[in-house]
């Protein structure tokens, strides 16, 4: 047996918190839902809590089900009528799922989220609790994006996104997506007799990206590039991901008896705690700090923090403790922190060393621009 495998099959088999996300082409028929798939997930997720697992599934199929109940061929264009469409989706897609885990003698509850409210930490912490609860009075919750309220500018984009934030902030074990093919192939299956599926990616090189054709299904938001994105967040957290078929009836219980099916991400060997992870994977930056190559080489190699020695510029206006990228002198984003100083106090503290700062504002609460606690990093070489 090779050292990727045992590597797969160990975590696999320590998994006890696990996040499965289905995807809009395994859960829908030309009617509306397939409700052979609602209740074929839920009993297979029944059978991993009856192992003495914690589920949480993020599912996709609400606006799929809205469609064929209106009567819509295809996802309206503008914004309204599209939430509207989910709206209406999301009350029978529930319903179902509550009936398939009520056979196994199961309770679900549904759980909507948007991006700013994992963006604001007192919320995060909310979310993270309620989820607890529920796991513990072992209830399945439900998760989708709240696309009633959700606009551009807090929306998550796609399920593939929410259930990597979801498995950041549950600090899962592993996040499963389940789509209506195999895993990662080198080209489109669908297209191409010859492609090759790729069984397992522990390097996100710029070929992984090519391989993922990006096509999404007529009712879905995401493609396999999205989930790419997904996978590459949630390892680069220490979180392994497998995109495996979700219209395979047994898909779960194989994976986690140790079948070698789909595509596995490696996870980096160090995990993230749950506060580094909000900071560089669940907040949106409001703002850029460009550092020099010696600020670069001390955050990224000597966990120092970022001081305003090291900052050549500032770009986007933000105030104390908003987070905010940091890049090289390449314009390669670094990672992102939580700031000391407002941009107007940074750009003119910028190359200073931290004795000065007071000197130049009149006061010095903090030496660091971004503590070292408050700063995660985000590139890796190697990655996309």
């Amino acid at each position: 047996m090779s050292s990727p495998e045992r590597n797969r099959q160990t975590i696999l088999g320590r998994a006890r918190r696990v996040v499965v996300k289905v995807g809009s082409n395994v859960l829908t028929a030309e009617q509306g839902l397939n409700l052979h798939a609602v209740r074929s997930i839920s009993r297979q997720i029944c059978r991993l809590t009856d192992d003495g697992r914690q589920v949480l599934l993020v599912t996709s199929g609400a606006m799929a089900a809205g469609l064929r109940k209106i009567g819509l061929e295809k996802r309206p264009d503008d914004v309204p009528r599209r939430q509207a469409v989910s709206a209406v989706g999301q009350a029978g897609l529930i319903m179902e799922y509550e009936n398939a885990f009520d056979r196994y003698g199961i309770q679900v509850a549904q759980v909507l989220l948007t991006s700013d409210g994992i963006s604001n930490r007192r919320r995060y912490l909310n979310a993270r609790n309620t989820l607890n609860t529920l796991l513990a009075w072992k209830v399945i919750p439900i998760i989708n994006e709240n696309d009633t309220v959700a606009v551009e500018s807090i929306e998550f984009g796609d399920n593939d996104n929410l259930s990597a934030i979801v498995a950041l902030l549950m600090d899962a074990d592993v996040l499963i997506n389940l789509t209506d093919i195999d895993g990662l192939y080198d080209r489109d299956p669908r297209r191409h007799q010859d492609a090759r599926l790729i069984p397992e990616v522990t390097a996100f090189r710029k070929d992984i990206e090519d391989y993922a054709c990006g096509i999404a299904g007529p009712l879905g938001t995401g493609g396999m590039l999205s989930k790419i994105r997904a996978a590459r967040k949630v390892t680069a957290a220490g979180i392994p991901m497998i995109i495996a078929n979700g219209r395979r009836d047994d898909i779960l219980p194989a994976i986690f008896a140790g079948e070698a099916t789909g595509t596995f991400f490696a996870p980096r060997r160090r995990r993230l705690t749950s506060r580094k992870s909000w900071i560089g994977y669940s907040i949106k930056p409001e703002g850029v700090i460009v550092v020099d190559e010696g600020a670069a080489r001390a955050v990224l190699e000597n966990g120092k923090s970022l001081l305003p020695s090291g900052i050549v510029a500032v770009r986007g206006r933000f105030e104390v403790g908003a987070p905010v990228e940091f890049v090289d002198p390449h314009n390669r984003v670094l990672g992102i922190g939580l700031v000391n100083y407002s941009h107007e106090d940074i750009d003119r503290i910028r190359g200073l060393r931290s004795d000065q700062i007071e000197k130049r504002l009149g006061h010095k609460p903090f030496d660091e621009v971004i503590h070292r606690d408050n700063l995660t990093i985000t590139f890796e070489e190697g990655h996309l």
